[in-house]
């Protein structure tokens, strides 16, 4: 089957698929009011220097202040330029910043829930093929270019595509193949794009902090970042930007602009090809397997856990072969949540344990296997005795639960609640505190409907005891708005 990628636009919010075999394996989203930062640069003020964390606060003008690490603060040398050196002689961090300094710096990690942006002062620009970094000297190429043929290839045309200012560059993965022109081509936007930004940066009569260099929105970035030679096609359904993507196209990747299909069909472009079933499916604790089996994924801020069940699946002819083949098929679909759901950090995978060892190092290899389709940096451990693997997956932007859900407003992102019949023993716990400290007749107490019809129902011999007790009459009233931990008692 083939491979498309999906552009849905409304006016408030762009939604980018990538469509793999006929089954959505990434998400991006962007929305109008609150665009990703990663990329954007600004002339921002040190804030705070915390010694002992060897990091400091800058103000970039957002709400919350952007977090940089000392190793995230490049010394130039006389000419302006990186002074390269291993990360072990990392000065501290007063020698490299002070309260109040003028920093220019560059978001290298989006806010997540309560923190702020990740910046850092070496500063890099990206194109298709190449990224531009002004303050260094050399030319790296990615590892993914495996050719050593082709690595001295690319490497010896971005040497020439140096101007006088000197500057260095990382030759991307999707640079593989190129032609000299499409380097030369790239190189030169970049380094007079870096022209412009850096007549921005020393210009004293701006005020700061301030932002000098917004990223590209998302619809260009994947034209310039997601495209790959087995992208067969670009589907938008918005025909002022599959203009614009055109003109894009046509002007900086002229070899895209023939896989750019404009979609008009009545049914809209994501449930035709069930992206809103998956990314319905994607907010669930709970994925089904076809066999029978399931997993269930469970984010916390600390970590992620993946947990694999045969569940109804008993399709082996013994039980060892049953779970051998439910962890195999797991393998697959927990690679595509972990890209679709784009979840980063450290994340623990709990198959189900094998007692073969021959087993657990086939899972391992397959595991391994697919996850190499995933562009994001993903470090991989061996598994264990017990069938755990651990692996660590870069965060450079929120999860899809983080950016579409907020924190249950009941259970305050616990997942549960405590039960109808915990809440009654709580009130009659209350109710005898409050009768030996205060003077009345009667208590009311107030709760919602669920907690009043338990304490009125299964709890009725219960509270004639707690009135005995008390030695007060116990009224009960309900309130639609109480969520079922909440409860007031009145005294009358």
């Amino acid at each position: 089957m083939s491979n498309e990628i999906l552009i849905n636009i409304t006016p408030l919010e762009t939604r980018v698929a990538i469509v793999e075999d006929g089954l959505a394996h990434e998400l991006y989203l962007e929305r109008a009011n609150h665009r990703g930062l990663v990329g954007n640069i600004y002339v921002g003020k040190v804030q705070r220097v915390l010694p002992g964390m060897q990091a400091a606060f800058v103000d970039i003008g957002l709400e919350k202040a952007a977090f940089i690490h000392a190793q995230d603060v490049v010394e130039l040398d006389q000419h302006g330029m990186e002074l390269r050196k291993p990360s072990s002689a990392t000065p501290p961090i007063r020698e490299l910043l002070h309260e109040g300094k003028r920093i220019a710096v560059q978001v290298i990690k989006d806010p997540i829930a309560t923190k702020g942006a990740r910046v850092t002062t070496h500063l890099s620009l990206s194109s298709r093929y190449l990224v531009y970094m002004p303050k260094t000297d050399h030319v790296g190429v990615s590892q993914r270019i495996d050719d050593e043929v082709e690595r001295e290839r690319l490497k010896q045309i971005t040497e020439h595509c140096r101007d006088e200012r000197g500057g260095g560059f990382i030759i991307r993965t999707v640079a593989e193949g190129a032609d000299e022109s499409e380097l030369a081509s790239d190189a030169k936007f970049l380094q007079k794009l870096w022209l412009d930004i850096e007549r921005q940066l020393t210009d004293t009569n701006q005020k700061f902090p301030r932002r000098v260099h917004q990223d590209l929105p998302l619809y260009l970035r994947v034209i310039r970042d997601y495209v790959r030679p087995d992208i067969d096609r670009i589907r938008i359904d918005d025909e002022d930007v599959y203009e614009e993507l055109t003109r894009f196209t046509n002007k900086y990747f002229p070899n895209i602009t023939a896989r750019l299909s404009l979609s008009k069909g009545k049914t809209p472009l994501f449930d035709l090809f069930g992206v809103e079933d998956e990314i319905q499916k994607a907010l669930k604790r709970t994925v089904q397997l076809k066999s029978g089996g399931h997993i269930v994924i469970d984010e916390t801020e600390a970590m992620t856990t993946v947990d694999v069940n045969t569940g109804g699946y008993v399709g082996g002819k013994t039980l060892e072969e049953t779970i051998f083949k439910t962890n195999l098929e797991a393998v697959g679909v927990i690679a595509r949540q972990l890209r679709l759901r784009n979840i980063g950090g450290i994340i623990i995978l709990d198959f189900i344990d094998m007692k073969d060892p021959e087993h657990r190092r086939t899972v391992h290899r397959a595991f391994a296997k697919v996850m190499v389709k995933d562009s994001v940096k993903t470090t991989i451990t061996g598994i264990s005795e017990i069938g755990l693997i651990e692996l660590t997956r870069k965060r450079t932007r929120e999860s899809l639960e983080q950016q579409v859900c907020d924190l249950c407003s009941v259970c305050d992102g616990r997942g549960v609640v405590k039960s109808a019949e915990s809440v009654c023993y709580e009130v009659f716990r209350e109710i005898l505190r409050d009768a030996r400290q205060f003077e009345g007749e009667k208590l009311v107490v107030v709760a919602s409907s669920t907690v009043i019809d338990r304490l009125l129902d299964e709890e009725s011999t219960a509270v004639a005891d707690i009135e005995l007790l008390s030695g007060k009459i116990i009224e009960f009233r309900h309130e639609p708005l109480y969520s079922q931990e909440q409860y007031d008692i009145i005294l009358v």
